[in-house]
């Protein structure tokens, strides 16, 4: 097999990039959470509850429940962008996801029993700024170009 045939099997689609590359970003953030110092308050941390103070950056709010979940989304990613129809999967999926996430933590008492992953404002914002983003890619990286569909 020459060289210029193998990399045509093993080169990505934009998909496939965008599914790593989040993929990738979600399991750095995962173990960013649980590391002192990047994550504040690091002895306030609780498995899962709202009351866990431990900040990301300082700025958003985790649990190990809440890394865990970063984690398994980055695995994920990892594992799905294998084929293009995986990848696209997982990020119409995973943005599904964050959006019911986003709409849960906007619904909820942040300071009840409800918020167990735990969630913050910032949070929010950014779990709806995935969930776009996600779907956005799943979408417009896989949309058929009309000039290359034959009639």
């Amino acid at each position: 097999m020459s060289t210029h045939t193998h990399a045509a099997r093993t080169a990505r689609t934009p998909v496939q990039q965008a599914a790593l590359v989040v993929g990738a970003v979600f399991l750095l953030v995962g173990v960013l959470g649980f590391i002192p110092g990047i994550t504040t308050n690091y002895d306030a941390m609780e498995f899962a509850a709202h009351h866990s103070e431990a900040k990301l950056f300082g700025i958003f709010q985790v649990s190990i429940l809440h890394n865990l979940v970063h984690l398994a989304f980055g695995v994920a990613g990892l594992a799905l962008s294998r084929t293009a129809a995986q990848a696209r999967l997982y990020l119409l999926a995973g943005g599904a996801i964050y959006l019911v996430l986003w709409l849960y933590g906007v619904i909820i008492d942040l300071d009840s029993a409800a918020n167990f992953v735990p969630l913050n404002t910032a949070d929010n914002w950014l779990h709806l700024v995935l969930g776009l983003g996600m779907i956005a890619l799943g979408a417009l990286l896989t949309r058929r170009n009309d000039a290359t569909r034959t009639v």
